[in-house]
């Protein structure tokens, strides 16, 4: 039996003890241990390996608080389980996370993945442009969450480049929403693992997050918000250009792209390639090349991406 101490004070305790201590009893029913809480400081003692555990969760959880700025009871739950399986290790041995779910953890799983992310913590316009499944839109959304529940910003805005439909979307039956949602929904999908439904449609209908197609970003000034473009290959220049003087005070902007998938007339250049090459160099603007090894998807997905490569398709 050992006996641990972890210092505490700088942590709202409701937070992160829960409402009638309802995450030490996670933590408790979880690992042999005892915790005690008195002065600013938790105690855990019990069974060597069982406190070292104990121990990580806790600092996890206040890593947590000060990320999202809450902790629930689901939060704690799936932070158990990380602990009891040892925690996800990235191929350097570290452990960074982006974002805690109602279904699990949200962290970097390659090396470009992990500086993708870097990227993000120290610029206010990062590009991501890389080959399909390399998780380019998945973790530009995960950070955009983490920065609202933390409130580094007041909103979210997703937008993308409706092709297919000219940007003319007036023709289509139903509301602006109803008329785009076909062009959006891997934006969609990433929100949903991101948020629980009620607050994805709270955030929705209040505007906190708003989804729009990029032609309805002219004339705008975005203030406070994380802006997020994506496929943005299939943007041209002028739409580009457009897009990127959006950016208002305290706010921050994530584009992304698959350059080997542009879908524009031959006549029209992407405005991504454009960006990516006379932007590269400037402070406050990174640019991040992701590659087949950062593919995260079925392990066939990356095989397909070099087959491709080698036709030059």
């Amino acid at each position: 039996m050992v006996k641990h101490t972890l210092d505490i004070k700088d942590t709202d305790p409701l937070l992160l003890l829960g409402v009638n201590d309802r995450h030490i009893q996670i933590l408790t029913s979880a690992f042999k241990t005892q915790l005690v809480t008195r002065g600013g400081r938790i105690t855990i003692e019990g069974p060597k390996d069982d406190v070292q555990r104990v121990e990580q969760v806790l600092k996890e959880m206040i890593l947590a608080i000060n990320r999202n700025g809450e902790l629930g009871p689901e939060d704690v739950k799936t932070l158990v389980k990380v602990g009891a399986a040892g925690g996800a290790k990235l191929p350097n041995g570290d452990k960074q996370v982006i974002l805690y779910t109602h279904k699990g953890m949200v962290s970097p799983r390659t090396a470009g993945q992990r500086r993708y992310f870097e990227a993000t913590q120290k610029n206010d316009i990062v590009f991501a442009i890389g080959p399909a499944g390399t998780g380019k839109t998945y973790q530009a959304v995960a950070v955009a969450v983490a920065a609202l529940k933390s409130r580094q910003v007041d909103r979210i805005i997703l937008t993308r480049p409706a092709v297919e439909a000219g940007e003319n979307l007036g023709f289509l039956p139903g509301d602006l929403k109803e008329k785009i949602d076909p062009y959006l929904t891997p934006l969609y999908d990433a929100l949903q693992d991101m948020l629980p439904h009620d607050k994805r449609r709270a955030y929705l209908e209040q505007h906190i997050i708003e989804i729009a197609p990029l032609a309805y970003m002219r004339g705008r000034t975005l203030s406070s918000a994380f802006v997020i473009l994506d496929e943005a290959q299939n943007a041209t220049s002028m739409q580009m250009k457009m897009f990127l003087t959006r950016l208002g005070v305290n706010s921050q902007a994530i584009i992304t792209g698959d350059i080997t998938q542009i879908d524009l007339p031959a006549s029209q250049g992407s405005g991504l390639i454009e960006a990516a090459q006379i932007l590269e160099g400037i402070d406050g603007i990174a640019i991040c090349r992701l590659t087949d090894s950062d593919v995260v998807r079925h392990r066939l997905v990356r095989d397909i991406v070099k087959a491709y490569e080698r036709q030059g398709i």
